[in-house]
């Protein structure tokens, strides 16, 4: 492995064949971009992870991750809002993202005229989504959400990531306000006290004062987000009836994934039946964050 501050660069020893196609992936976050290539049985054989700086500094940086590698075809998951419908004139821009920089940026333009690969545009959730999706038995309806810096969630049904006009963007539902939580003001800049404003990584050092990372996970404030996690999951259940929903991002931890189970119980007051709640609702399936990764192979794969 080579390190520093920019760049953390892996090769695995999974197999690679003469007659074996390779995909690459693409997850872009707001923090960090990982970039990935993988064999047929979606397997990560190279990886590399750097920050997100400026649009023109970190496309550069995945061009030169993929030049001369072979890829077949490349799935990209990104931070949204972004515009994936193929018939749109702006199919592969970010849109309105509060992500300075990087708002009305084409991204899949720039890849495409490098690369000559074909390329599948999508969020990084629906991305990790697919992913979990393709690792899991039984699960004809899942639904994946991010609870992180942002909170964002995916939709997969019958094996289709489910979107028409656009992508979901779950994150920005609302919730209702707790009494013990009245007087916080919410963090989202567009929607204040949605889900993301209330439930996200940030909301906790503007409540505490304290980084997320630093708040430790029996405080009485994962009480508060467990319960607003709970109703989107209430949501969800009434709306879409999924097998599972998996509850992924930074946030997230076995500890605040039993708050929300028990604050799910409590609001949907056994209204329909789950069947097993320990399945039903779960943290990821795929280790170290990896979801997105193996969904964007899968997805590069599909384009084939």
């Amino acid at each position: 492995m080579q390190e520093n501050k920019q760049q953390i660069k892996t090769t695995i020893d999974a197999p690679i064949t003469s007659d074996s196609r390779l995909f690459g992936s693409i997850e872009g976050g707001g923090t960090k971009f990982v970039c990935a290539i993988g064999n047929e049985q979606l397997e990560v054989v190279e990886k590399v992870v750097f920050k997100t700086t400026t649009p023109e500094e970190t496309l550069q940086k995945v061009i030169k991750f993929f030049e001369g590698k072979s890829v077949s075809a490349i799935g990209m998951g990104m931070f949204g809002p972004l515009e994936n419908r193929l018939t749109h004139e702006k199919y592969g821009y970010i849109t309105s993202t509060p992500k300075e920089g990087w708002a009305d940026v084409d991204v899949v333009r720039p890849l495409k005229e490098a690369l000559d690969v074909p390329i599948y545009f999508t969020t990084d959730v629906n991305s990790s989504a697919y992913g979990e999706f393709i690792s899991r038995e039984k699960a004809d309806g899942l639904v994946y959400y991010t609870i992180g810096t942002g909170i964002g969630a995916g939709i997969v049904l019958n094996g289709e990531i489910v979107g028409v006009t656009g992508h979901p963007e779950m994150g920005h539902v609302s919730v209702k306000r707790l009494a013990d939580d009245a007087e916080f003001e919410g963090v989202c800049p567009y929607h204040k006290d949605c889900l993301e404003g209330l439930a996200s990584g940030p909301t906790l050092e503007a409540r505490l004062g304290i980084r997320g990372e630093n708040v430790a996970l029996d405080h009485p404030v994962f009480e508060i987000i467990g319960n607003y996690i709970a109703q989107a999951c209430v949501q969800v259940t009434l709306t879409i009836r999924p097998n599972i929903i998996v509850l992924g991002g930074g946030v997230m931890s076995p500890t605040l994934l039993e708050i929300v189970k028990k604050e799910f119980k409590k609001t949907l007051n056994n209204y329909v039946e789950i069947e097993n709640m320990d399945t039903y609702l779960s943290l990821p399936a795929v280790v170290e964050n990896g979801s997105a990764t193996i969904g964007n192979f899968a997805l590069a794969k599909k384009l084939m």
